[in-house]
């Protein structure tokens, strides 16, 4: 088997040597395709259905995630649209690890108010405690792990090994946006199927928006495609060739990312600014609480490298604070039982040098300390 790092590279290599031979493969623009005859076709018929290059794409991404298919898709929230929309109806129940995306859960709670699709959370402990939140009417099972922000892991075989011994007919999916397929593959451990925010580390340089679904079975492909023809968001064949280049790095990036997440760890942990860090030990995520008698807005203020700025997963460093931002739909009460407060700072470490990284954030928390 191809290994990650050859295949991130030359999994996209030599699909046009019929025509040109070309390194890089061709960006097609075409909506409409050509038809040999009544009744016969190239493949391709008309862009809302597939493109040559969300084609390829696709395949790359599938090839990745160890999946059987994979789905390109608008944004991150189309892929988690894709998903409900395709295996929910109304009546249905599912359970949500409780430490996820906040557009994860602004989502749900609209699902749950418009199409009576009702769920409950799991704090991603104790297999035994998720077991016992299934219902007869539970029809999926949504976990992020490492978890945003907070970076909870949770063991994805023992989740998935337990509830399909339960019950087989549950879907569990995955959120593998914090780690991507080069830390993580959750399909080879249990899990049926895989999405991406494809904006994040995928792509990698804060320049287009996507979404991905990765399958494990040709029937989650069929469903998945039917419901994907009706509501029509797909990948633009542009930006499907922006990630097909941008995967090319993803491995050497990741490396990079986590390189410099665990130098600036260790910073963070020792400098009196900083009560707690919270880092899952790879990927580049890093969470920490600013302690008593210093203010977030003044380290904001005063970042010089870093941008405080709303996303992740990109080469420049982005600081975020989840309590005003990603999180800020969520209920007060819900956000402070799962550790989100005034002064959680959430960090996706870039790929700067990690001494400027270093100083710029010491120097920020420095000038934090109020008088």
């Amino acid at each position: 088997m191809t290994k990650l790092a050859t295949q991130l590279i030359q999994g996209t290599n030599g699909t046009d040597d019929q025509h040109t031979g070309a390194i890089v493969p061709p960006l097609y623009f075409s909506t409409a395709y050509r038809h040999p005859g009544l009744g016969q076709s190239t493949g391709y018929d008309y862009a809302r259905l597939a493109t040559p290059t969300r084609t390829l794409l696709e395949q790359q991404l599938a090839a990745i995630e160890h999946g059987h298919s994979a789905l390109a898709v608008s944004s991150g929230m189309a892929a988690i649209d894709l998903v409900f929309s395709t295996f929910t109806q109304t009546g249905d129940h599912f359970l949500a690890s409780d430490d996820l995306y906040g557009g994860s859960f602004r989502y749900f709670d609209v699902r749950k108010a418009k199409y009576q699709i009702d769920y409950d959370t799991w704090n991603g402990q104790t297999v035994a405690d998720l077991l016992a939140k299934i219902k007869p009417n539970t029809r999926l099972i949504w976990l992020e792990t490492p978890s945003n922000p907070t970076m909870k892991i949770i063991d994805i075989k023992a989740v998935t090994s337990a509830v399909h011994e339960k019950r087989p007919d549950i879907l569990v999916v995955v959120d593998n946006t914090f780690l991507t397929p080069v830390y993580q593959q959750p399909l080879t451990e249990g899990a049926d199927l895989v999405v991406h925010s494809a904006t994040k580390y995928l792509s990698g340089h804060n320049d287009l928006l996507a979404g991905a679904v990765i399958t494990s079975t040709a029937a989650q492909e069929t469903a998945l495609r039917d419901q994907l023809t009706t509501t029509g968001q797909t990948l633009d064949p542009f930006d499907a060739w922006l990630l097909i280049r941008s995967l090319k790095t993803l491995n050497v990036r990741m490396k990079a990312h986590t390189a410099n997440a665990q130098a600036l760890a260790k910073v963070l942990k020792n400098d009196a600014a900083v009560s707690r860090v919270l880092y899952a030990g790879v990927g580049g995520m890093i969470s920490f609480y600013l302690a008593k008698g210093y203010d977030v807005n003044a380290f904001l203020q005063h970042l010089k490298v870093c941008s405080f700025a709303e996303s992740l997963g990109a080469v420049e460093t982005l600081v975020t604070i989840p309590d005003v931002q990603t999180h800020h739909d969520m209920p007060v009460a819900q956000r402070r039982a799962l550790g989100i407060t005034p002064n959680l700072i959430r960090v996706s470490v870039g790929l700067e040098d990690v001494a400027d990284l270093s100083a710029d954030l010491r120097q920020a928390l420095a000038s934090a300390k109020e008088a």
